[in-house]
């Protein structure tokens, strides 16, 4: 196995991809340090010891939706008493919190609402950003762009041009979950397929938007299917550079509706978060999303090829709902102190990546602003 780990070394130094039979390897390796050593080489080849993270907001504006996937805890059926849509003036005043909270990123997604037209959502978008212009807005996943079209009945091209000339400045990466249809159509057998995922999310790139890339893993699929759902994200990078990170998200099984599913333990979270950073060679970012991960398994994995944080967040209902037990919200000074701890450089930064702030080492430190741009 040594002689294996050595050639991943190697092709890792000299800008080789790896295969995905040696990305299935990978996962079905039990030295995780080994795969750890991999993904922070690979990582700080490409972004040194700098940590990204931002001052964001969610803001879930509905969870009425017209699919029940099943690994979902989040959607609600209109009658259920913990069914809700926020109004307009609700979204403003919560966007305004995050304005007044030093929040530089709305992110925003929600239900597929059976009742909402797609000018409600553009002028939700029109609103914001006319209140709140210095705020970028990273909103509606494929899924949503997707149903917009289809409501709207125009070319989901349209739809993000529109979208865009409200404000939208990105979208998220929601609803990718597992892209092969043999799992998809036991987890979300409602929701559009893993193709029209990839069809739309190449129709987000073409229309000038960037967007990210999430995975659910660690409920009934296995390793050759999230081998399977990087390559088809990676081959769609290939073609468009249109994704900025790449985020895998521990499934959370509380109130969900997947029969023996319990999650991922650490160990299988690390490993999957370090084989993302080895294989997506051609994707910058590889996020840990503290939310679903949790904060502990979260830090460790910035020394296991993870070079984004995400932010403060702030009222997540997705995860919250099936069970995850992390915080509802970090203070910029706690996700500084994580940083620090892990050894790295913190970096806050927009919804683009755009550096805003380099931070020392240490508290009361200042950045050496040319030594962390060139670590």
């Amino acid at each position: 196995m040594s002689a294996f780990f050595d050639a991943l070394r190697e092709k890792i130094v000299t800008d080789q991809r790896i295969t995905d039979a040696e990305a299935l390897q990978l996962f079905e390796s039990d030295d995780l340090l080994a795969i750890g050593e991999l993904a922070a080489l690979a990582n700080e080849r490409r972004n040194g010891r700098r940590v990204f993270f931002n001052v964001n907001r969610h803001i879930n504006y509905t969870n009425v939706c017209v699919n029940q996937c099943r690994f979902c805890a989040f959607c609600k059926e209109g009658y259920e008493p913990e069914a809700y849509t926020y109004n307009l003036n609700q979204i403003l005043q919560k966007a305004a919190e995050a304005r007044d909270a030093g929040a530089t990123e709305l992110h925003m997604v929600g239900g597929l609402h059976p009742e909402l037209p797609f000018e409600f959502y553009l002028r939700m978008m029109a609103t914001i950003k006319a209140n709140n212009p210095q705020m970028k807005i990273k909103a509606f996943t494929a899924v949503e762009i997707d149903y917009f079209a289809t409501i709207a009945k125009l070319p989901v091209e349209e739809v993000i041009s529109e979208l865009k000339r409200c404000g939208l400045d990105s979208t998220p990466g929601g609803g990718a979950e597992i892209l092969g249809e043999a799992v998809r159509s036991q987890i979300c057998p409602e929701k559009i397929s893993g193709e029209r995922w990839l069809e739309v999310t190449e129709k987000i790139h073409q229309g000038g938007l960037k967007s990210n890339a999430t995975m659910l893993f660690g409920h009934v699929e296995g390793y050759a299917d999230r081998v399977d759902h990087m390559a088809k994200i990676r081959t769609l990078q290939d073609r468009t550079g249109g994704f900025q990170s790449f985020i895998p998200l521990a499934f959370q099984p509380d109130n969900t509706r997947i029969p023996n599913a319990k999650g991922p333990g650490g160990i299988d979270c690390l490993k999957t978060l370090a084989i993302s950073r080895i294989y997506l060679d051609n994707f910058q970012h590889i996020k840990a999303y503290w939310i679903m991960l949790g904060l502990k398994i979260a830090q460790v994995a910035l020394s296991f090829g993870v070079n984004d944080l995400d932010g403060t967040v702030v009222e997540e209902k997705i995860g919250h709902d099936a069970g995850a037990d992390s915080p509802q919200q970090l203070s910029k000074d706690e996700i500084l102190r994580q940083i620090r701890n892990a050894g790295k450089i913190p970096v806050e930064r927009d919804t683009l990546y755009q550096d805003l702030q380099v931070y020392g080492e240490h508290e009361g430190e200042d950045a050496d602003e040319d030594g962390a741009d060139n670590a």
